[in-house]
């Protein structure tokens, strides 16, 4: 999913990050010119021609957004009068209007078994964390793919392998052993997984929409490993929006070809 995506649906505020400084976004224009930037660097001229504003109004919002740090500018090296501007800082995520409607008694369901064991103690402490964020309307699915990248390097270093076969015989018993979830292969071109039983999202309210960021990083990483190529990992069924497992597609970045 593209970040302008993510981003789309009534947003209120963005929230960046820069030389440690939280910069909190507001401004309706200002939000919709950095949604086209978050797609990759844009010229002068098209944002203008978008955003529908006056040269003068448009350059007064990037200028303060450079002075801020969140946005960068580069001349064209075939014409200095033409200007890009990308995105200069890390995007952390969303504040808007909650688009986590809890039904009734969901606070109340019972979550652990009679079996107590570590595993559902972490799913309760991850997605009560989850559910709170999106009750509040705050959306921190950056921060958890980046976190899930991290995770998932550690996880490579165990579960990577020269054999591909037994690269997924790993993960998946990684997955199954620590009750992260049961996946399965579903299809090869393009790689496609299932996870049921998924412990970021199965216990989530249903949002309408994917909601595993930490697993893409996670995948990610784990698969840039396996393959030495830099992968996207597109998450197309969740519990969260409604659907009965997770599933995944993995392709090499840049790979344009359908997949379900």
């Amino acid at each position: 999913m593209k970040k302008a995506e993510e981003t789309a649906e009534k947003t209120d505020a963005l929230i960046f990050l820069k030389n440690g400084r939280t910069i909190v976004v507001e401004s309706p224009v200002r939000i919709e010119i950095l949604q086209m930037v978050m797609d990759g660097e844009q010229r002068f001229d098209e944002i203008v021609k978008r955003i529908g504003r006056a040269k003068s109004t448009v350059s007064v919002h990037l200028h303060d957004m450079i002075e801020d740090g969140i946005l960068a500018e580069r001349t064209d090296e075939a014409d200095a009068r033409r200007k890009y501007l990308y995105l200069d800082a890390r995007y952390l995520g969303t504040i808007a209007a909650p688009d986590c409607k809890i039904p009734a008694g969901y606070e109340n369901r019972p979550v652990l078994s009679e079996e107590v064991g570590p595993a559902s103690v972490f799913r309760l402490i991850f997605n009560t964390i989850r559910t709170s964020l999106l009750q509040s309307g705050v959306n921190i699915e950056p921060v958890l793919f980046s976190a899930g990248i991290s995770a998932g390097n550690e996880v490579a270093e165990i579960v990577s392998d020269s054999s591909d076969d037994e690269f997924m015989k790993n993960l998946t018993g990684f997955f199954r052993e620590n009750e992260l979830g049961e996946i399965t292969v579903e299809q090869t071109d393009p790689l496609i997984i299932t996870v049921r039983n998924c412990y970021e999202c199965e216990e989530l309210p249903k949002i309408g929409r994917p909601a595993c960021s930490f697993d893409s990083g996670l995948l990610t990483a784990v698969f840039t490993r396996q393959t030495g190529d830099d992968v996207d990992v597109t998450e197309t069924h969740c519990y969260a929006a409604g659907d009965s497992f997770c599933r995944f597609v993995i392709k090499k970045k840049g790979d344009n070809s359908p997949g379900k």
